[in-house]
């Protein structure tokens, strides 16, 4: 597999808008469709089941940090346009809010590769207004199309401080079953590399 080249974004400026876009007026909604279901590491005061509409979970996104190194690549789940996808929606007092979203980001925007968004989440208890992290299908770290081979090769080799493609998704895969989420995308994946 090749060596990807990746432009750095400075994940700074873009914690700063977000934090400015919250306001600090009231409690923050995080919109969680992958390993924040089942490893979110920030304190909440409440969960919830929610739909957003107008985009998709999916394994597009070329991880070189997480779940892969730049000399071999690994995947992670981004939300891209178009669907919709069912999740996880929690609400961080307030209070908190200084702490967590810094680590937060330390998390998730360590190279700037996410477009943090404020979406409509659906829920049964009423609409609520979410942090979610989309990516851009011109983002060079959208994969595009990728052949069954190296969807083999990626879940078999690519490694990155949080440890391997194949265990993200499948933990991914295991906690949305529990919840009663079923995502046959993750999971034809995932029976194409078992092969």
């Amino acid at each position: 597999m090749q060596n990807l080249a990746y432009p750095r974004r400075d994940p700074a400026p873009m914690l700063q808008a977000v934090t400015h876009e919250w306001g600090g007026q009231g409690d923050l909604w995080v919109f969680a469709y992958a390993s924040l279901i089942w490893r979110p590491e920030f304190e909440f005061a409440e969960e919830r089941f929610a739909t957003l509409h107008g985009y998709h979970r999916a394994l597009k996104m070329w991880s070189r940090i997480n779940r892969g190194t730049p000399e071999c690549p690994g995947l992670v789940f981004g939300l891209l346009a178009g669907g919709s996808c069912k999740g996880m929606v929690f609400r961080i007092p307030q209070v908190q809010v200084a702490a967590a979203l810094p680590a937060l980001w330390e998390r998730e925007m360590p190279n700037g590769v996410y477009d943090p968004k404020w979406l409509r989440c659906r829920t049964a208890q009423g609409d609520v207004k979410a942090l979610a992290f989309t990516l851009s299908k011109r983002s060079p770290s959208h994969t595009g199309v990728l052949s069954e081979d190296t969807y083999r090769q990626i879940f078999s080799a690519s490694c990155g401080r949080f440890g391997t493609t194949r265990d993200y998704a499948q933990l991914t895969y295991d906690k949305l079953r529990t919840l009663g989420i079923e995502d046959q995308a993750l999971g034809k994946l995932l029976q194409l590399v078992s092969r």
